[in-house]
């Protein structure tokens, strides 16, 4: 009976890869007050606390953007929408496990406790973990990046855009409302949607960050889509490599590209750090090819 294949994960540890920044904010703090927190320190939720500093929860952009679709007033404390409680994991637990942790329970970070004095000693996400991966699969001797300066490239197999990517494109149109939009990302639990003209062709996207935003600013959530979308839409070829989709959004500070075929204009899919963090075994084969182990 063969043991489970090895990855580029296995053998690491949470403490490698967490964040050790917490953002976190006192339950009575207001909700304008935590959206500028979330969006100074460009995370996706923040850890909160009772007075005495004990965590009890976790504030998200998708409790906001669920606060601004029921007109909740700005001012409102941060208990009144945090979601209970915090989900913890250890600095020593294996990062395969945490990770299949953080989906098994469909979240998107962990906060990491010291098991000795119960301590939060950081945060764990899916960009840290897409970030480790990368980190380990560029300095590797089977990366695409040192095998084009040898003259004698090893036949590596890789893993392309078109493997991870998600089929499917969810799109409003652009005089679609915010209401209309936070709808959307709500049924199809999405962290972004793709925004299309008249034509039929993407102009835009808006983000749980552009609608935090918009509800801290007093936008009526009746104003169409393209009042607050962020032009233009990041995105990449079905063909590209994964490890060059990685570096895109890394460098381009994004949690998601847009995957064409042929024309920019016509995406056929979704790429997002999330989508490459289930590749453990980070941008190429080498890793599962060279690391299987099996009983004796």
């Amino acid at each position: 009976m063969s043991k489970p294949v090895r990855n580029t994960l296995s053998g690491l540890v949470v403490g490698q890869a967490m964040r050790r920044q917490i953002i976190q904010r006192i339950q009575d703090t207001t909700i304008a007050n935590s959206i500028s927190a979330l969006v100074k320190y460009k995370v996706n939720a923040l850890l909160t606390t009772d007075q005495a500093g004990k965590p009890i929860g976790v504030l998200s952009k998708t409790d906001i953007m669920g606060a601004y679709y029921a007109g909740l007033p700005i001012d409102s404390p941060v208990e009144d929408i945090m979601s209970r409680p915090p989900l913890f994991c250890d600095p020593g637990d294996a990062l395969d496990k945490a990770l299949q942790s953080m989906r098994s329970q469909r979240i998107y970070r962990l906060y990491v406790m010291d098991p000795k004095n119960k301590d939060i000693v950081g945060t764990l996400a899916y960009p840290d973990i897409v970030g480790l991966l990368y980190k380990y699969c560029h300095e590797c001797e089977y990366s695409d990046f040192r095998q084009k300066n040898q003259s004698n490239p090893d036949s590596i197999q890789r893993f392309f855009v078109k493997e991870i990517m998600t089929n499917e494109v969810k799109s409003v149109f652009k005089d679609d409302s915010l209401r209309q939009v936070m709808e959307e990302l709500s049924v199809s639990r999405l962290g972004a949607i793709l925004v299309k003209n008249s034509e039929n062709y993407p102009c835009g996207v808006v983000s749980k960050t552009d609608l935090a935003l918009a509800y801290k600013h007093g936008i009526d959530p009746q104003a169409p889509a393209e009042t607050i979308m962020s032009s233009p839409v990041q995105s990449c070829g079905a063909d590209e490599l994964l490890e060059d989709a990685i570096r895109k959004m890394i460098f381009a500070d994004v949690q998601r590209l847009f995957v064409y075929q042929s024309n920019p204009m016509e995406p056929v899919g979704v790429i997002s750090l999330s989508d490459a963090a289930r590749i453990r075994s980070g941008s190429c084969h080498a890793c599962i090819s060279s690391r299987i182990e099996l009983d004796a």
